[in-house]
Order: C-alpha cells, then sequence, then structure tokens
C-alpha cells in the first residue's frame, strides 16, 4: 500500500483551513499522520472513523456524528447547525448523531449570542459537509473506477447513477480518510432551491430526552465527591460582608463550612459574598435563611428608582452631548404644522430565566479547574475563571451544558467563577446554586433609559423633525453608559428624518447592566415606534402609510460599522407590508379592540409586527392575536424559526406587559415570581402568525429580532382601542379604563 505524502502546497492550504478566523476550521486527517492512526487502529482490531474536519465523524458502521459547536439555550442551534452540516454532506439526518461540541478552537468560536450562531457559521458548516462529501464520493468513484461526476451523494449513500451501484459512507470512510483534502474554492454546494433537509420542519434532536427527563441542564449535573453551595453576596450593589454569624452556620445540619471571599468590585467578575458548603443544595438553602451578615452597604444605599427619574428629568432640562445634529432641528420645530412632545421610559429588567445560576467545579490534581456550567461563553469563562484563580488558562476545561434560558444573562460568568473560587477554597468539587431570591437580585439587567422627545411634520403630514435627548444609566459613572446601556448614532430613524438631532447625558447609577434578549433594541423600539405612531396621529395619516413614507424608497443605506449593518428600506417595507396584509389591517374593529403596528431592525433581521388587543370598560387587557412577518434570508429549520419568533412574541409581551425592576434603599424590591411575573399561558395569544420573506440575502440569526416591534405594536394597540397613549412601561402601571 502506498502511504499518502504531504507536499508544501497542502499543508498550506489545510494549515489555513485550520487557523484562519471564521474558515473552515479543518484540521488534517489525511496524509501520514492519518494513515499511521489508521493503520493503528487496524492493528487492534478497530476501524478509524473518518473525520475530515472537527465537525464530521463517520464511523465504519455507517453511524455518522455531527458536532453541535454551540451551546443550546433554547435557540435550536443543537439542531440547525448540524442540519446545515447534514444537507451538504448528503446524509440521512433521522439517523445520524449529534453531539455538542467540547471546548475547542478547531471548531471557531463557541457562544450563545447576538443572534449570531447562523450568520457566523452557515458558510463554514456548508463548506465542512461538502469537503466529507466530496471526499467520499471520490472514494466511490475511486472503488469503481468510475469519474466522480457520475456519482451522486444522498441519505448517506454514495450512487454511480448509471449503473445503479451503491455504497454507503460506513463502506466508505476508511477509503475516504486515505484521500486529500479538497480545495475549499474548489467545492460544489448545494444551489438555492435543491435543499432536501433545509427550510423543512425538523424536532428539536434534545426533544426525547427533555420529555423524559434527562440530566441535560446545568443543574443536573453532578461530580464525583461533590459538595453543595450557595454564595450571598449584598443586597446593595457593590456592598461587602464585614462579619457574618458563621461560627453558629458551621454548626447547623449538614454545613461543611462557611466563609467570606473579599472578591473585588467587577460585577462581571467574584463580587464579594458569603459562601456556605453542604452537604446538599437544600441544607445551603436553610443555612442561607439563618445567615446574618453585617453589610457595608456604602453610599449605594441611598440609591432608589424614584431619585433616578428625578435625576434623569434634571439632566434633560440641561444641554446633553450632542451624539448626531442633521440639518436645523430647531427651526423645522418651528416652522411646523404641528409639533407633538413626549417622554418615554422604561424600567430595569430581570432575564428572569427558569434554570436559576448555577455550575459545576472541581480542583483538579495539576493545580487546574474543571468547569461544567451552563454558560452561553465557555471561552470567556475559561479566561475569567484563569484569571481570577491566578491559573493557566489551559488548566482550566469548560465543559459546556444546555441551558434553560440564558437570553443574555448568561453571556456573563459571575457564577462559575464564584463556583470556582468556592471549589478552590474548600478543595474539592462544588455545585453552586442560587436561590430565586438571589438570582433576582443580583441579576446584570436590562439597562432603564429616559428619552425626552419632540417630532414635528409638515401640513402634508411629512416628518420633518426629530429630537431626542437621551438620559442613559452609567455604572458609577457620569461619562460612560452602562454595558448595553447605549445607542448608537444612527439608530433608527437617524438618517431617515432631514433634521434629526441627538443628545445625551449619562446618569450614575449602582446597578450592574448587560444584554438582554435583542440589547438595545428591546427597548429603544418601544420609543421610536410609539412615538412615530402619536406623529401620525398627529398628522391625520395611518399609522402604517406614515411609517412607509418614513422609509422612503427602496435602497440600501450604508452602515457605519459592525453593530450599524446597512439598513435594507426594501425589506423592510416587505415585512410592513406583509404584516399589515395577513392581520387585515384597516379593518372596522368594535369600541375597545385595536391594532398596533410596529418594526424594527435588530441584529440584521427585518421584523414587522402586528398586535390586535381588546380592551374590556374596566381597563382589563387581553392580546387575542399578533401577526409577525419576518426577513432573515433562508430558513434552516422552519419548526425553529417559528419557535423563535413566537417565543419572542410571549417574551416580548412578559416584558412589556408585566415585568420592572425596581430600587429602594439601593435593592431591588422584586424577589421571585410573584412580584416579577411571567406571561401565564391564559394570557398568551390564542393566535401567534409567523409570516416568513425568504431570499437569496446570507441567512440572520432569529433569537432577537421579533422581540423588539412587540412592546410598541402592543401600546399602539391599545391606544387605538382605548384612547391611552402608554409612555412608560410596564402597561400594568396605566389605568386603561374607558367610557
Amino acid at each position: 500500500m502506498n502511504t499518502p505524502t504531504l507536499n508544501r502546497r497542502d499543508f498550506l492550504r489545510v494549515s489555513a483551513l485550520a487557523g484562519g478566523g471564521f474558515a473552515l476550521g479543518l484540521y488534517l486527517r489525511s496524509g501520514p499522520a492519518a494513515f499511521a492512526e489508521s493503520a493503528a487502529s487496524a492493528g487492534s482490531g478497530a476501524a478509524a472513523p473518518f473525520a475530515p474536519n472537527a465537525f464530521i465523524k463517520i464511523a465504519p458502521d455507517g453511524l455518522v456524528t455531527l458536532i453541535a459547536k454551540n451551546p443550546e439555550v433554547g435557540q435550536g442551534v443543537k439542531t440547525s447547525l448540524p442540519m446545515i452540516l447534514a444537507e451538504e454532506l448528503g446524509a440521512d439526518f433521522a439517523k445520524v448523531r449529534i453531539e455538542t461540541g467540547e471546548l475547542d478552537p478547531r471548531l471557531g468560536p463557541q457562544f450563545a449570542g447576538g443572534s449570531l450562531s447562523t450568520p457566523m457559521n452557515y458558510q463554514t458548516l456548508r463548506k465542512a459537509g461538502a469537503t466529507a462529501r466530496t471526499m467520499l464520493v471520490r472514494a466511490a468513484a475511486d472503488t469503481w473506477g468510475v469519474p466522480a461526476a457520475e456519482c451522486a451523494a444522498a441519505a448517506s449513500v454514495v450512487t454511480h447513477v448509471p449503473s445503479g451501484r451503491r455504497l454507503t459512507y460506513g463502506e466508505l470512510a476508511a477509503k475516504a480518510a486515505l484521500l486529500p483534502v479538497p480545495d475549499e474554492n474548489l467545492l460544489v454546494l448545494t444551489r438555492p432551491g435543491d435543499s432536501k433537509l433545509l427550510g423543512r420542519r425538523v424536532a428539536g434532536v434534545d426533544n426525547p430526552a427533555i420529555v423524559s427527563g434527562q440530566p441535560l441542564f446545568g443543574l443536573d449535573q453532578t461530580m464525583p465527591g461533590m459538595a453543595h453551595a450557595i454564595y450571598i453576596k449584598c443586597p446593595v450593589f457593590g456592598g461587602k460582608a464585614k462579619s457574618a454569624n458563621l461560627e453558629a452556620i458551621k454548626k447547623m445540619p449538614g454545613v461543611q463550612d462557611a466563609f467570606i471571599l473579599n472578591g473585588t468590585d467587577d460585577y462581571h467578575g467574584l463580587m464579594p459574598g458569603v459562601a456556605i458548603v453542604a452537604d446538599s443544595t437544600w441544607a445551603t438553602f436553610k443555612a442561607r435563611a439563618a445567615l446574618k451578615v453585617d453589610w457595608d452597604e456604602g453610599a449605594a444605599a441611598a440609591h432608589s428608582t424614584a431619585a433616578y427619574n428625578a435625576a434623569a428629568a434634571a439632566l434633560a432640562a440641561s444641554p446633553g452631548q450632542v451624539r448626531r445634529n442633521d440639518g436645523d432641528t430647531a427651526a423645522a420645530l418651528a416652522a411646523a404644522a404641528k409639533v407633538v412632545e413626549a417622554n418615554y421610559s422604561y424600567p430595569y429588567l430581570h432575564h428572569s430565566t427558569l434554570e436559576p445560576m448555577n455550575a459545576c467545579a472541581a480542583p483538579t490534581a495539576d493545580g487546574g479547574m474543571a468547569i461544567v456550567a451552563p454558560t452561553q461563553t465557555p471561552g470567556d469563562a475559561q479566561e475569567l475563571v484563569a484569571k481570577v484563580l491566578n491559573v493557566p488558562k489551559e488548566k482550566v476545561s469548560v465543559r459546556f451544558t444546555r441551558i434553560g434560558g440564558g437570553f443574555g444573562r448568561r453571556l456573563s460568568n459571575d457564577y462559575v467563577i464564584e463556583a470556582a473560587a468556592v471549589a478552590q477554597r474548600a478543595g474539592k468539587p462544588i455545585k453552586l446554586t442560587s436561590t430565586r431570591e438571589d438570582d433576582m437580585a443580583h441579576g446584570h439587567y436590562r439597562a432603564t433609559g429616559w428619552h425626552f422627545l419632540k417630532g414635528g411634520v409638515d401640513a402634508a403630514g411629512n416628518l420633518t423633525a426629530w429630537q431626542n435627548h437621551f438620559v442613559v444609566p452609567g455604572l458609577n459613572s457620569t461619562e460612560k453608559p452602562g454595558r448595553s446601556a447605549d445607542m448608537g448614532d444612527a439608530e433608527f430613524p437617524g438618517r431617515f428624518v432631514p433634521n434629526f438631532r441627538l443628545e445625551q447625558s449619562v446618569l450614575s447609577t449602582n446597578v450592574p447592566t448587560s444584554w438582554m434578549r435583542a440589547p438595545g433594541s428591546n427597548a429603544l423600539a418601544f420609543v421610536f415606534q410609539s412615538f412615530l405612531d402619536e406623529l401620525a396621529h398627529a398628522a391625520g395619516r395611518d399609522p402604517l402609510a406614515f411609517k412607509l413614507a418614513v422609509l422612503g424608497d427602496d435602497r440600501k443605506i450604508p452602515g457605519t460599522g459592525q453593530w450599524d449593518p446597512p439598513y435594507n428600506t426594501g425589506r423592510m417595507k416587505g415585512v410592513l407590508k406583509l404584516a399589515a396584509e395577513k392581520a387585515g389591517w384597516g379593518k372596522p374593529l368594535p369600541r375597545g379592540s385595536g391594532m398596533g403596528i410596529a418594526f424594527h431592525f435588530s441584529h440584521q433581521g427585518y421584523v414587522a409586527e402586528v398586535v390586535e388587543v381588546r380592551v374590556a370598560r374596566d381597563g382589563t387587557l387581553t392580546v387575542p392575536r399578533v401577526v409577525a412577518a419576518v426577513d432573515v434570508g433562508p430558513i434552516i429549520n422552519l419548526s425553529g424559526a417559528e419557535q423563535q419568533v413566537q417565543g419572542s412574541v410571549i417574551d416580548g409581551l412578559s416584558c412589556a406587559w408585566l415585568q420592572e425592576i425596581t430600587l429602594g434603599q439601593g435593592r431591588v424590591a422584586q424577589s421571585n415570581f410573584n412580584d416579577y411575573p411571567l406571561i401565564r399561558m391564559n394570557a398568551v395569544p390564542v393566535a401567534i402568525e409567523v409570516h416568513f420573506i425568504e431570499s437569496d440575502n446570507p441567512p440572520t440569526g432569529l433569537g432577537e429580532p421579533a422581540l423588539p416591534p412587540l412592546p410598541p405594536a402592543l401600546c399602539n394597540a391599545i391606544f387605538a382601542a382605548t384612547g391611552h397613549r402608554l409612555r412608560e412601561l410596564p402597561v400594568t402601571k396605566a389605568n386603561l379604563s374607558w367610557s
């Protein structure tokens, strides 16, 4: 047998694939090393699998294993990303095995956030699947002595079309493993419209395990010899423990140890707190209830929601930093036929994941740490643990589990480093679990914000001027907005109004903020789409016609950077018109019923929604129907895509209708779902209709874009039904009764 060799040109080609940013992430499985491995396996009586890259393994018995590289947080990527591989591989998806990938640089960036899993991995995974298919077809063609062009791959079988001869992928695996990896530029990918799998309805690959209670989630995990722990932080953000009744706690049943960790002032790292280590989670909870701590709360104990609201109004009364200034807004407002002035605000929000924060950590024999956690950013978790514990990064392993809700909260890894720090101090494996109350009191919240708006329309009903003084919270700063609290200079309707002025003032707070599902957009859309509705009514125009006029002619407006991509007005108008058409926009409705419409461009997705509401005379609100129109390019998994839109609608209803985080004496006032409610099943719309506009545009993510239009469409519908204009959330704060 001739041993395949790898020349310099092939080596450079494969090396580029292995290391290049968002390229294939292929690693060398051909040439002498692969041959030696195959020979060794053959000598041991076992045949080596065909593994042309880090995403695919094909065993000699025909089992195809596909790697799901990113954390599964309910957005469906454990199903959709392998579907992309299977489509190009020509595998029978009903018979493949899906494995969650380990943290592995060969797989490229591994995280769940920003609706980026599909756009970042689509082409990479297509090429990875096509690479394997090409090699399998080549192996079959060589076996039969026929041109590869006469062979076709489908359902994990290669067929010689003229003769009908067939070889399974398993039968071809050993021979394919000896072939050189083809040049990615020569790969033939599936043409649009020829997909056999993508765009179809496919059930989640974990569904059987979920309904049968298999241990998939972080809370399900165990480690040999582990103890349980809880970590208690000061109820006032930034405070620290001066002393605690530790000796009394240590004497409680099941308690192994209790101690204070000093930590730092990094809200996204290890904050100061008190750790309790015990035999069980229940024992830690019992001990936590008996814990008495003398906290150094600091000056932040005087902070409150009422104080923030008053300070924001005071800041808005003085000039702020000018972020954008197009035309002459003051002159345009002075010349306007009608001017509308309105102040909008939205509260802090908690992510309220059904699975509370938790993580497992175990010290390793080499001085490192093994982590098992439901984290959206396992790579960041690895770096944080290495940094805080002062151990080499390569000695920190991270295995990520399925996640019982993230919504951006688990992009931060504070709970991971808490588990690791307690494990290091205790010298044993630790499973750390937060109570719901501690979880809610120490979130990384969706930022609050205040917008002081003026808008003008001319005699023809056209929007001519827009002025916004935005008061944004900063974290102990009057200069820098808090994480995910800011907005871009080009945020809609910037660039769409000839006279546009954006000023900004930063209000110093002590509340840690971070990304939440559709960060920024989830709040800004409420403000801007609601105010557009106000302006439409002031102009005497139908809100749909008014918003289409603001968008203007079909065109592509260039972006200004990574977080401000190009804006295609034609695509946005397309979803607006489709949502209106499917909802029956403009049809007569009885008094107390109304429709509202809103749109938003979020995470490169174009979404418009129509909400239909009914409001009884006493103000009781029901939402019978929501219609969503979505343009995110080609759909990977139709079932998963619909679920993401429907989930966003329900999530958006919860946020806008029911939820707020308030502060008093520096503390979060809410503690659990009794005072921070999730929408109940009987309040969910009976009909949530989802309509996709599929196009040849590159696919974009879908976990976030469908949430932002919901709050303004809801509030606009309430106005249409009752005449009540809502400028503050949640809706429950308003009296909607009418006569």
